[in-house]
C-alpha cells in the first residue's frame, strides 16, 4: 500500500451532503417505526424494491379500505394478500366502520411480522401453504391482492390463493397489461377508479372486481 494520501479516495461535497440526508432520513424513520402512534401509518415499513414493493398513495389506500370494508359487511373478514398499505389503512381506525372488520396480512416481508396474529408469511410460489386456523379456506368475505411481479405465473399462483380463501369477493390490484389473464383467471373486470402509489410506476395500474363495486 502506498502513504500516499493521493492514493486516497475522497468524495464530493455534494456526495457527502447527499449521504448525510440519506442517513439522517434512515434514522428518521427508524425513530418512526418505533413509535406505537406510527405503527400502522401507510409507508411506516420502507419499500423494498427487491421485493418489488411500492406502496400505495394514503388516498388510494383509504378508497380501497372504504370499499372493503363496505362490501365485507357488518363483522365481515378481509384478507390483504401482498398489499400492506390497504391493511394498514384499515387498523388506523380512521376509516368509518374500520371496527366492524377484521383484517390479515398476507405478505412475503417478514418485517411485517410486527403486526402479531394478523401477520401470515407468503410465498406466492406456494399458494396453497396456508395456516389452517387464520386462513381456512373460504373463510373471508373480500379478498384483496396485489401480485408483487407483472408476469402470468404470479397472477396464476396467486389466483389459486383467492379462490381459496375468498367466500366470493374479489378486489385485484395489478397491471393494467394482466387484464384478460385477470378475467380468464378470477372472472373480474376492470373498474373505471384509478389507484395510485407513493412513487409514480412505469406500468399502468388498474382495479379488477368480480361483484358490482363503486369503483367501476
Amino acid at each position: 500500500m502506498s502513504d500516499s494520501d493521493d492514493d486516497i479516495p475522497t468524495l464530493s461535497a455534494h456526495t457527502l451532503a447527499a449521504l448525510q440526508e440519506f442517513y439522517s432520513e434512515t434514522r428518521a424513520n427508524v425513530d418512526h417505526n418505533e413509535m406505537p402512534s406510527g405503527q400502522f401509518a401507510v409507508g411506516a415499513v420502507e419499500e423494498d424494491w427487491r421485493m418489488s414493493q411500492f406502496w400505495y398513495s394514503d388516498e388510494t389506500a383509504t378508497q380501497l379500505a372504504e370499499e372493503v370494508i363496505r362490501e365485507a359487511g357488518e363483522r365481515g373478514r378481509i384478507a390483504c394478500v401482498s398489499a400492506p398499505s390497504v391493511y394498514q389503512k384499515l387498523k388506523q381506525g380512521v376509516v368509518d366502520g374500520s371496527d366492524r372488520v377484521s383484517a390479515i396480512i398476507l405478505e412475503y416481508d417478514r418485517r411485517f411480522t410486527t403486526y402479531g396474529d394478523d401477520f401470515i408469511f407468503y410465498d406466492y410460489n406456494e399458494p396453497l401453504s396456508l395456516p389452517a386456523g387464520t386462513a381456512a379456506p373460504q373463510s373471508f368475505d373480500v379478498v384483496l391482492a396485489d401480485p408483487p411481479y407483472l408476469s402470468e405465473e404470479c397472477l396464476s399462483k396467486v389466483a389459486q390463493t383467492i379462490r381459496y380463501l375468498s367466500k366470493g369477493k374479489v378486489l385485484l390490484c395489478t397491471g393494467a397489461i394482466m387484464e384478460n389473464l385477470a378475467k380468464d383467471l378470477l372472472d373480474v373486470k376492470v373498474c373505471s377508479f384509478l389507484p395510485k402509489h407513493n412513487r409514480n410506476l412505469s406500468n399502468e395500474f388498474r382495479c379488477f372486481v368480480n361483484y358490482p363495486s363503486q369503483l367501476l
